[in-house]
């Protein structure tokens, strides 16, 4: 009963998403003929004749197009090629008057009820309040390009014929004749059944239109009106079948309520014949009962007879696993059947077996896992890299030889206890390591600084991966440090022997640059010894030229005079320009001009302002000597990558370019194809970004010129 019900449920749902699809179809093609209808309209009401919608409407093949339009808080026809059409309103239409407000204010509609396409509204077919003898199918259309709603509409008889010949009434009809227990079919609208029924007068007629009935379709002859409104709402909200009973005209009814799918939000009542199925049930129960009491005598006497077989090979195999849970492996069963028991017997026997092969493998395994817990020791406690372990608190649980010779710290000094080997400076960017590492991230080769227990600090490059348990939980947390002073050491030699050839370089042009406002101040100065005074213009450029001199002056000394280190924020902005008023002497002896793109809304960096220079001087320098002999621009560009929190700086060149095959090995050390370079300045001005937390890409091609672009993180 419960899988004809359901069935019949899926049958109705199928036919009426089969009747809906139809009425989309038709709701598609009415917008099509109001999209055709509006260009051949005017797009003012007062243009347009009812003559002309009514030649249009034959011509396209629809019964009639009426035009809408707002007065003075109405909505009504004002034109048509029916004449009964003219002057209708709205204003008493319920969500139809709201679907026509919402698509001449917005051109969309957002009700819950009819068909919705772009600019375009169709409500379901109805009975016609010009002629009540009649059921159309309306579509309504509406881009803003007219002053009125374009309303073609046909005859919609034919969704009732579709109910009544192969649609839900006759499926209804159909199943009603194959199943004689099935007393009644019944379609309910939850959101009608059970109030009062809306009833319109339309040219005189009562008429109970078809989208505001409480039964769609059925019978509903078998009512319990108090119980069915309570059953179809908890039907239609909860999602599953609700069954109830009823006693109705001397007939024991079982009532169940089916909803159909969210696109057919109706609930099906399907009404068995109780009394039929409960002579079936009743025949079945007697029939069950004399075979279930014929089949308990019969187990009396036959487990009678075979429980005294079976207790006494049950007694041999209970001795013999109690020897085995004892430890003994070496009892064995005889085994004198090919029966149950003797398969019982054979794979107790084999289980002893496989139990006393096993727990020698296991002796075996606990030797070899004591030999590799040694083995994997002495390769934590003789390797050259620092390791320990702390837990989730920050103490420290394990330590290896390496770390006592590299911290100074011994075991008993560090074990249970937070090792104050981080920098006051870099103690925030470790708590954040920490916490990244506990949810789950690595950290392999990261760079920082850490502090011995002399209080010597040492460069040391870091590798941090949280320890799991069998839980997949993180409980601790290792951390592998190798000391790369020395390393640290050797790049600062080549970083700076880099700089001083790129000091010997720029002197020339640096000269060059000075000799020109020294040719200006003197030509002054011979001035003044011949006229005697100067005016305050020839003052002011004499003190202008100073000034320019003193600038170039002033950055090749930074530029030439050892630095120490210093991290601060700097305006990447301001460096560029300077750099760019630095090189351009040396530009202009070659014909070559800067084109600075520099964006104002950049953020500051935190750099060494110092070491940032020389990678600028650098990649602007390697421009320069591509451009040799080959006039043109090296375009400068700054602007900020908000996505990635990273400010972004190109130079692009118009030089000969670089092969793919160069391309590739780009900044190996004394990787050069300049007859007197030796390919130490890439590298260096890699690991110089690299050292703050920054990236260089290159991109070019044979011909075309070189972009280099940096990238580094910008101040939070």
């Amino acid at each position: 009963m419960y899988t004809i019900a359901k069935q019949v449920g899926t049958s109705l749902d199928a036919a009426e998403k089969t009747k809906r699809f139809m009425e989309d179809t038709i709701g598609e093609k009415l917008r099509a003929v109001a999209v055709a209808a509006k260009s051949e309209l005017d797009p003012s009401i007062a243009n347009v004749t009812n003559e002309q919608l009514a030649g249009l409407s034959h011509r396209l093949g629809v019964d009639h197009i009426s035009l809408w339009k707002r007065t003075d808080g109405n909505i009504v026809v004002l034109k048509s090629s029916e004449p009964k059409e003219l002057l209708m309103s709205s204003k008493t239409w319920d969500y139809w008057n709201t679907a026509f407000n919402q698509l001449l204010d917005d051109q969309e509609v957002t009700i819950p009820e009819g068909q919705k396409l772009l600019y375009y509204w169709s409500g379901p077919y109805q009975y016609a309040s010009s002629d009540p003898e009649r059921v159309n199918k309306w579509g309504y259309y509406y881009d803003g390009s007219t002053d009125y709603i374009i309303n073609p509409y046909i005859n919609a008889q034919v969704f009732l014929d579709y109910e009544n010949k192969i649609g839900t009434t006759a499926l209804i009809r159909q199943l009603l004749e194959d199943n004689p227990d099935i007393l009644e079919i019944t379609g309910f609208d939850p959101k009608f059944f059970g109030k009062p029924p809306i009833v319109k007068v339309k040219k005189g007629k009562l008429i109970h239109n078809l989208d505001v009935r409480d039964i769609p379709f059925g019978e509903y002859t078998y009512r319990n009106k108090k119980t069915d409104v309570a059953n179809v709402l908890h039907a239609a909200e909860s999602g599953e079948i609700v069954t109830t009973t009823l006693s109705s005209g001397g007939k024991n009814v079982i009532k169940s309520f089916i909803p159909l799918s969210k696109e057919t939000p109706y609930v099906i009542s399907v009404n068995f014949d109780y009394g039929a199925i409960k002579e079936a049930l009743n025949r079945q129960l007697f029939l069950h009962t004399v075979i279930s009491v014929c089949l308990i005598v019969a187990s009396w006497g036959a487990s009678y007879l075979i429980s005294g077989l079976l207790i006494r090979p049950l007694h041999h195999i209970l001795h013999n696993v109690n020897q085995i849970s004892a430890g003994h492996f070496g009892s064995k069963i005889a085994v004198r059947s090919q029966d149950e028991l003797g398969l019982l017997s054979s794979r107790v026997n084999t289980m002893a077996d496989n139990l006393q092969t096993y727990m020698g493998r296991l002796r075996d395994s606990a030797e070899e896992l004591r030999s590799t817990k040694e083995y994997l020791e002495s390769f934590v406690n003789h390797t050259s890299d620092a390791i320990h372990v702390i837990d989730m608190q920050g103490n420290i649980t394990q330590v290896n030889n390496a770390f006592e010779s590299m911290y100074g710290w011994c075991r008993e000094e560090v074990i249970d206890r937070i090792l104050p080997h981080i920098p006051a400076e870099l103690q925030e960017e470790y708590e954040d390591i920490r916490l990244r590492v506990g949810r789950g991230e690595s950290f392999a080769d990261y760079e920082t600084v850490r502090r011995r227990k002399d209080g010597k600090p040492i460069d040391v490059s870091i590798t941090v991966s949280p320890i799991r348990d069998e839980g997949d939980r993180i409980v601790a947390v290792a951390e592998i440090s190798r000391n790369i002073t020395a390393r640290k050491q050797t790049e600062e030699v080549i970083r700076r022997s880099e700089k001083l050839s790129v000091i010997g370089q720029l002197a020339a042009g640096v000269a060059h640059e000075i000799r020109n406002p020294l040719t200006t101040l003197r030509g002054f100065v011979q001035l003044n010894k011949q006229q005697g005074n100067l005016s305050g213009v020839y003052m002011d450029i004499m003190l202008s030229e100073l000034d320019r001199i003193n600038f170039i002056v002033s950055e090749f000394l930074v530029l030439a005079k050892p630095q120490v280190g210093h991290v601060q924020s700097v305006d990447i902005r301001s460096l560029l320009h300077d750099m760019i008023a630095l090189m351009d002497s040396q530009a202009s002896m070659i014909n070559v001009v800067f084109a600075p793109r520099l964006d104002k809304d950049v953020p500051m960096i935190v750099c060494d302002a110092n070491q940032m220079k020389q990678v600028f001087i650098n990649v602007i320098k390697n421009g320069l000597e591509a451009m040799q002999g080959n006039a043109g621009t090296i375009t400068v560009e700054l602007d900020y990558d908000a996505d990635n929190k990273e400010v972004v700086a190109r130079f692009i060149d118009q030089g000969r370019g670089i092969s793919e095959q160069d391309l590739k090995r780009l900044g190996e050390p004394f990787f050069t194809r300049k007859p007197s370079g030796n390919g130490l300045g890439l590298m260096v001005t890699q690991r110089i970004i690299a050292n703050h937390k920054g990236t260089v890409s290159f991109r070019s091609k044979l011909g075309e010129g070189t972009c280099v672009e940096i990238r580094l993180p910008a101040q939070q």
